[in-house]
């Protein structure tokens, strides 16, 4: 059986693009087979239940959802005590640990997709794993079209909130589609792709998902982008969906910040969600910088498009936009790379963590 999941990026007109990820469900349907089902217990999941029962989360996650959506609880967990089916499978294929060994797997070929959102150097990519596999991102870059957000200077040249925390946010989605996500960018630039200059020119040719041009007020800008994510999240009900706004702060030249996360109070899967991505952050720098140490933070804020939205959410504010150190942050394409890489690894950390 294959699935295909849609995600948001279109060809020159929508900019909704195909994330395609491949499910190799071998079922044989027998009059007598019958589903084999397990009782949940304190701190399972479907991830953990799935491995337990020799079951492969990234190809059974979706059929035991779908299979068990009635007795499922918020974002898909399960209910202590309750039965659960586990999805019917080939019996030739199940693994009888220590007495039969089952027949090798054939690994399906890398897909290579074309997305001309991202640029005409980055527009092909190669899926390389399943780590996301049955994730649907909504990705909101702050700012845009007649509002270029803050706005830091360097050796005489602006650089806009806008442009730098769209390349960034371009880097991740491309980061995600490569294991297997399926994402909706909310804020896109026509042509403006994955660029690699140090100074981003800024332009105000930004529109709103599916193609909206972004208004001057602040609080409609809001609306618009948030209306937007409540809409997309509808359309993919009963599918793992988290939204991620990425900004850049804007403080006195004299204050260099790291990176530090934002959730709604509400909202628990929001809070594990920066939580999560801050560790990874900590975890990062422990490793490439050792004698760097890292001041992000995780808070809650009363912030109007994470406690209006529907999907949990995080806000990411990438550093100070006047602070010389900061700027490097920005200003280096391989410093936004690594950012994205961080962001997309702390994400498949969260993914794990909610489906477990």
């Amino acid at each position: 059986m294959f699935q295909i999941i849609k995600s948001a990026f279109s060809n020159q007109h929508s900019l909704k693009i195909l994330s395609v990820a491949i499910f190799f469900s071998l079922c044989i349907h027998l009059p007598a087979q019958e589903y084999q089902t397990v009782k949940a217990a304190k701190g399972d999941g479907i991830y953990s239940v799935l491995k337990k029962n020799g079951y492969s989360p990234a190809q059974f996650l979706n059929p035991f959802i779908e299979l068990n959506k009635s007795k499922l609880g918020k974002d898909n967990t399960l209910i202590i005590g309750r039965t659960y089916r586990l999805p019917l499978k080939d019996t030739t294929t199940s693994a009888i640990p220590n007495k039969v060994s089952a027949p090798e797997k054939i690994q399906p070929k890398p897909k290579k997709l074309v997305y001309e959102i991202f640029g005409s150097k980055y527009r092909e990519i190669t899926v390389k794993n399943q780590d996301l596999d049955g994730a649907t991102y909504y990705l909101m870059s702050g700012h845009g079209g007649p509002d270029p957000g803050a706005i830091g200077k360097l050796n005489g040249r602006l650089l806009c909130e806008d442009e730098y925390a769209y390349d960034v946010t371009l880097r991740l989605a491309r980061g995600l589609i490569e294991c297997g996500a399926a994402v909706y960018m909310i804020i896109r630039d026509p042509n403006d792709g994955i660029r690699d200059e140090s100074f981003l020119t800024p332009d105000k040719d930004e529109v709103c998902y599916p193609d909206n041009e972004i208004p001057l007020s602040q609080l409609a800008r809001l609306q618009q982008g948030t209306e937007a994510v409540n809409q997309l999240h509808t359309l993919n009900k009963n599918k793992f969906q988290r939204l991620v706004v990425i900004h850049v702060d804007s403080r006195s030249t004299k204050e260099n910040i790291d990176v530090f996360f934002y959730h709604d109070k509400g909202s628990n899967s929001g809070k594990r969600l920066a939580n999560t991505l801050m560790q990874t952050f900590m975890q990062k720098y422990a490793t490439h910088q050792p004698n760097r140490g890292y001041n992000g933070s995780v808070s809650e804020r009363n912030l109007y498009v994470i406690k209006n939205s529907i999907p949990p959410s995080v806000f990411i504010e990438l550093g100070n936009i006047n602070h010389t150190r900061d700027q490097q942050r920005f200003i280096i394409p391989d410093n936004r790379q690594a950012v994205a890489n961080w962001l997309r690894d702390g994400l498949i950390e969260d993914y794990k963590k909610s489906i477990k």
